[in-house]
Parts: C-alpha cells; structure tokens; sequence
C-alpha cells in the first residue's frame, strides 16, 4: 500500500467500527439486554468485514498489516500485564484479601459516617480490588443492611457504593482500565495515576461531603465487629506501593503474586495442591478482554491502513485549536466511545490509538491523554442505565438503574474536574510565556 494512499482519510474505512456499533447496539436494543450480544462476536464480524474492504490490498498482505499491529510492544505489553494482573487478583482474593480489605474498612467508618464511609471505603476497595464490579457486588450487601438500620433511601446508599467503586477503576494499578490507558498511550503508570488523582481528588472530596450532607443526623451500628487480617491486606499495599514508586509493573504483579500465595497459604485460606489453580482461574479470568484486544488491534490496523484513524484525525483537527482542544477531543472521543460499547476497557481499547495519534499531533503529554481516556470512560460507564456496573447495582438491591442515577454525583464531578484541569492547562501555558 502506498504511503499516498495511507496518510489519505476515508471514511468508508470505519465501515468496520459502524458495523460493530450497530450489532452490538441494536441487539441491546432489540432483546433490552446489551449483553445479548457478547462484544468479542460483534467484533469478530466487524473484522470480517475490514478484510473484505479494499480489494486492491490482497489478503496476505492484510494479514501482514495486522501481524504487525499486533506485534506493536504496546499491545503485546497490554495483553501480557492483563494477565498477571488476573493471576495476582486470583491468588489475593483466595488468600483472603478482599474480604479482609471489606472488612478493615468497615471497622473504620463511624457511626455518624455510614453513608459517605461506604463511598470512602467504595474507593479504598475499588483501588485495592482493580474491579468495580468486585466492588459493588461486595459492598452491595452492606448498602442495603445500612438503609433498613438507617431507614435511608436504597437508592442512596447504593449509590455510595457505585461512586465509590468508579473512583478507583480508573486509579488502580491491576485495573486492566488503567492498564489499557498506559499501554495506549505509552506513559508509566505511577505517572499517569498522579496526574489522575490530582485531576479526580476534588471530586472525590465533595461527592464525600455531599453524602455526608443528605444523611446527617442518621447513625449505623453493626452487630458484631467485622474480622479482618493485615496480614491478608498486605499484598494489595506490596501492589499498590510499589507500583507507585515505579517498580517494573510485572515485578510488582509477580511479586504481589507469590506473596498473596504465601499468605493464603500459611493462613490455610488455599490448600497448597489448589494454589497454582486460584492463579489459573485469574488469569483465565482476564481472557475475554485480552482476545478483544488482540481482536480490536487487528481492526485498527486495517481501519489505520485503509485511512479510517487519518479521517478521524483530519475531522477532529477542523474543528478543535490547540493543545486544549486536542484535549477535549480526547475525553469526548472516550465519552461517545464508552457509551456506544457499555465497556470503559473496551472503549479505551478502541479510543486509545486515536487518542495517541491526538496527542502526538498536539503535544498532548502521554500521562495527561492517558487520564482523560481513562476518566471519561469512566464517567460514561458511571452513569448509563444499560452499563454493567448500574445494572449489577440495581440488581442486587431490586432498584433500577433510574433510580440510582440521580445520586451518582462523583461521575459529574469527575467530569467538570476534567474540563477544569483541560482549562487550567492552557492558563498555565500562557501565564508561562
């Protein structure tokens, strides 16, 4: 393929991305569920049609084309950390760890703090676990325990749990979120989560004042005190400190891993026969996001050869000026992504080439496109009825997602603190010169 054709933008070449977006779309809307259809099917046909585009490129070299979208270092790396990260989330939570991390959190809160003490403790979860469906499925439980003491709306309390549980899947360190944004982007993770968490902070800060606003006056008294070992605890702090002082990501996995195997073991939570099989079962886990990766690298590959990334890139250079405005693009392309696909690992998947292709253009820096990726996915995913996460929370609390919804304050916050600090971005460059 020429290098004329390639740097020519097409629209005909996202056919693949529309046709993915119809299927996957209309069958949520045709059965009102939108997991009637399982996203690696979706995109699985959507690939079988980018390889019947272009007739003058033949087949083996689209094969080639992907082969070498596939053997980019970012993808390989991606896919790579998903799986040690499922290995260690598998050893951990068999050693006991998460329902001791629940638990150490539970006996924290006080009594005049229920409410806004599950969304602090929503996020200490959500940050440990890497999972937000982890999060609220545990937490679910003790929201609705609190609303029959407290007499406190479900809908409240729940809500807590869900904001809780969105802040940390997009700071965490094994949130394969969090890990599809640095791979995407090409930035450290202990980079990009400082620069997320200075940018979410004020959010998390006032959505914690608002809970504690609309249920003062109100108490929680658990029955019994909840149990719960520092020494199940301490592999998530290995993970969580190491990372952040910029351990190679697969030493702190590794390492995070053995030591959750060692303390599962000499607490006797895994019989040492079974302990390579709770790893086994982690990583298999995280198998359904790495196929889609390997699925939706190939798909992008053909997209970008055929002029589809040079199109969205010519369309969002028209109409945007600057570095802030490449910014902006950026969380609005993750924004609209996120609630097509209902997945924020997805979108970010999909969004992340573009986003990367964005931010070279602008000098967005790497860490600053990451987070916006990983925010705005996550404001997305927080916030539409059809979402997993709204849909796990309402089902275990027999509400619906609608009336949820109203209370879920940290996901618009998150979003203004996006604008905020795309905005200040550009104040500071000018008060620089």
């Amino acid at each position: 393929m020429s290098q004329e054709n390639q740097n020519k933008g097409k629209v005909s070449a996202l056919l693949p991305i529309g046709v993915f977006l119809v299927i996957f779309l209309g069958a949520g809307i045709v059965f009102n569920d939108f997991y009637a259809m399982p996203a690696i099917v979706a995109f699985l046909i959507a690939l079988f049609v980018a390889f019947l585009q272009n007739r003058k490129v033949g087949f083996q070299e689209k094969l080639r084309l992907i082969a070498g979208g596939l053997g980019e270092e970012n993808i390989i790396t991606m896919c790579l950390i998903f799986l040690c990260a499922g290995g260690f989330s598998g050893a951990v939570t068999a050693a006991g760890g998460a329902e001791s991390t629940v638990n150490l959190g539970l006996s924290l809160i006080p009594p005049h703090f229920a409410v806004a003490g599950l969304f602090v403790i929503g996020c200490f979860i959500s940050v440990s676990m890497g999972t937000s469906m982890g999060t609220i499925s545990t937490l679910a439980p003790i929201a609705v325990g609190i609303s029959d003491q407290t007499g406190f709306p479900m809908a409240v309390c729940i809500a807590a749990v869900v904001c809780g549980a969105m802040f940390g899947d997009n700071l965490s360190m094994i949130s394969d979120t969090t890990i599809a944004a640095v791979k995407t982007q090409g930035c450290d993770m202990k980079d990009k989560f400082r620069a997320n968490f200075l940018i979410v902070l004020p959010a998390a800060v006032i959505t914690m004042i608002f809970f504690w606003y609309i249920t003062r006056g109100s108490s929680f008294a658990m029955n019994e005190a909840p149990d719960y070992s520092l020494l199940e605890v301490f592999p998530y702090l290995v993970v969580l400190v190491g990372a952040l002082i910029g351990i190679n990501v697969f030493l702190v996995l590794i390492g995070g891993t053995v030591i959750s195997l060692a303390v599962g073991v000499s607490t006797g939570n895994i019989v040492l026969s079974e302990m390579f099989t709770v790893v086994g079962d982690g990583v298999m886990s995280m198998y359904d996001i790495t196929v889609i990766s390997i699925i939706v690298a190939c798909i992008v590959s053909l997209v970008k050869a055929n002029g589809g990334i040079q199109y969205i890139l010519d369309l969002i250079k028209s109409r945007i000026r600057g570095k802030r405005g490449a910014q902006a693009g950026i969380a609005l392309l993750a924004l609209l992504v996120d609630m097509c696909t209902a997945n924020n690992t997805v979108a970010i998947v999909m969004a992340g080439p573009i986003a990367k292709e964005i931010s070279d253009e602008y000098g967005v820096d790497p860490k600053r496109s990451a987070s916006l990726l990983d925010m705005y996915t996550s404001v997305g995913q927080g916030m539409i009825p059809y979402g997993a996460q709204l849909l796990s929370a309402a089902t275990l609390t027999g509400l619906t997602s609608f009336d949820i919804i109203p209370y879920l304050v940290y996901p618009l916050l998150m979003a203004v603190c996006g604008v905020a600090a795309i905005a200040l971005s550009g104040r500071r460059k000018r008060e620089s010169v």
